[in-house]
């Protein structure tokens, strides 16, 4: 329970608004009784009330979606009623808004770390994102980072986070605590890979990628 009140404690000090969804951490792993009845009832109890909290305005939509569930170890999943309500959601965004989709597992495979699985149902989820003009898929859980251009059948973008506030990075970024900043503008969505230097106390930049956005489709 202390580990979710500071964890909400933390967010609520962001200057920014924030979104959010649970991963498979946050699903509790030896107490089965909870895991049965009630999988994510320390985090409404402790964390949010709500599962998903998403953010939208004129300019950017960002809507976030749990592929953790009851029985999860360490893979996620969509469900079909999951892929039904967050195709509603969609639909519901402002026309001209640059459309983000949070998740904590990855719906691609990770091109540096082999064979890792992705969510189950992650190709009808891609679908469903390319057919509502999605741009952008930020993900995390693997404790290591990478950015995807948009695809052919796969349009939206993929940025996915390392380890943000640990030092449990995997691969290149073995004890090492990154992040991404995303900045989206008319004509590209630019990303700026960041790695935590302990001499400097700050996240500095190792990498810079451009990624073009898709031209705007009538009524998207």
């Amino acid at each position: 329970p202390a580990q979710f009140r500071a964890a909400r404690a933390w967010l609520d000090r962001l200057p920014a608004p924030v979104v959010f969804a649970p991963g498979n951490h946050d699903v509790p792993m030896w107490r089965f009784w909870e895991r049965t009845l009630a999988p994510f009832g320390a985090w409404r109890r402790h964390f949010a009330p709500e599962l998903e909290r998403d953010f939208g305005d004129a300019e950017l939509a960002v809507v976030a979606v749990t592929t953790a569930f009851a029985w999860t170890i360490k893979h996620g999943r969509l469900s079909a009623r999951q892929l039904a309500d967050l195709d509603r959601r969609l639909a519901t965004l402002p026309p001209g808004a640059a459309r983000v989709v949070v998740a904590h597992h990855p719906l691609v495979a990770a091109p540096e770390l082999g064979p890792e699985p992705v969510a189950a149902n992650s190709g009808r989820a891609l679908a469903l994102l390319e057919a509502r003009g999605v741009e952008l898929v930020l993900s995390g859980h693997l404790h290591h980072g990478f950015v995807l251009p948009a695809a052919p059948g796969r349009t939206p973008a993929v940025v996915h986070c390392g380890t943000t506030s640990s030092s449990r990075g995997r691969g290149v970024e073995a004890a090492a605590a990154t992040l991404n900043w995303i900045e989206i503008g008319a004509e590209s969505i630019d990303v700026s890979r960041r790695r935590f230097d302990p001499r400097r106390g700050e996240f500095v930049e190792v990498e810079r990628r451009s990624l073009p956005r898709p031209r705007r489709r009538a009524g998207s």
